[in-house]
């Protein structure tokens, strides 16, 4: 598996990584699939691992995906030593839906949750503030963050849906060394309002969400016919095309397809043999 450094760390991980969401949000696969589909992750020498404290059906259900995360991680045969797993806290579920909170003791309490939820053995490898709360200001919610590296809870901050702005503010706070917003080539803020740019200068990984558009695209993704035609004639999947498009913006980036089915992650690892030319790049962001 080709690997990329993890911000300005001394850590390699494995060029694309699993989003964990779809094994934990409604509609989600019996957990014994979710399992099979982290340990075949595993074996293609995946070593990144995107979860969310917010990855669940509810309030009721929080932390569900983390748990899943360290259990199918416990249960494997092979050596996990070298897996990362990054987690975000910052966002309920109050019957599904998704709202910020940036409450300072809320974050000292999740945080707290989630690296229980993560094993308890270790720091929590990678902690993310999953957005922006305007109701306290970055310096307020990211001191509790800081408490928490400070008190071996966590071992490497990120930050999500921020802006160039307000991830300078929060380097002020604490050392980042990740950017999770969404991207994708119908949603190309992070191109737009420097973000990617910043990331490649800064030497921090950028990570995009959403990397196949949302539900209702990823599920006619055949109906761009750039696209279409790429993967047809490079013999493979229409998710690879994708894949292959947001590794070809920038060095900067990991993609995080999530997966429930262990068709889904082993498909998602054949886009690293992809390569797109530069012509090929910009047809697909033309088309789109």
């Amino acid at each position: 598996m080709e690997t990329k450094q993890l911000g300005k760390t001394d850590i390699f991980v494995s060029a694309i990584g699993l989003g964990g969401m779809p094994m934990s949000i409604s509609n989600r696969p019996p957990e014994s699939q979710s399992i099979q589909v982290i340990h075949r992750a595993l074996e293609l020498g995946i070593t990144f691992i995107d979860t969310a404290d917010s990855y669940c059906k509810d309030e009721s259900d929080k932390h569900h995906n983390e748990r899943l995360i360290h259990k199918a991680l416990s249960s494997y045969k092979g050596d996990v030593s070298q897996v990362i797993v990054a987690t975000k806290g910052g966002l309920m579920r109050p019957n599904g839906s998704w709202t910020s909170n940036g409450n300072p003791e809320h974050l000292r309490q999740t945080i707290r949750v989630s690296f229980e939820a993560l094993g308890g053995a270790k720091p929590i490898d990678v902690w993310q503030y999953h957005s922006p709360d305007t109701n306290y200001t970055i310096e307020e919610s990211l001191a509790a963050v800081k408490e928490a590296v400070e008190a071996g809870l966590i071992r490497f901050v990120g930050v999500s849906n921020f802006s160039v702005e307000q991830i300078k503010q929060a380097r002020d706070i604490v050392d980042i060394i990740s950017v999770q917003n969404q991207y994708s080539p119908w949603q190309r803020q992070p191109e737009n309002d420097g973000v990617l740019k910043y990331c490649e200068q800064e030497g921090l990984t950028f990570l995009p969400w959403s990397p196949f558009g949302g539900s209702r695209r990823h599920q006619n993704l055949q109906d761009i016919s750039a696209i279409a035609q790429l993967a047809k004639e490079k013999g493979v999947s229409l998710y690879n095309i994708v894949l292959a498009w947001l590794r070809s913006k920038s060095p900067a980036i990991l993609p995080i397809p999530g997966a429930s089915k262990v068709s889904s992650i082993e498909d998602s690892v054949e886009a690293i043999n992809v390569k797109l030319s530069d012509q090929e790049v910009q047809k697909i962001d033309r088309a789109t």
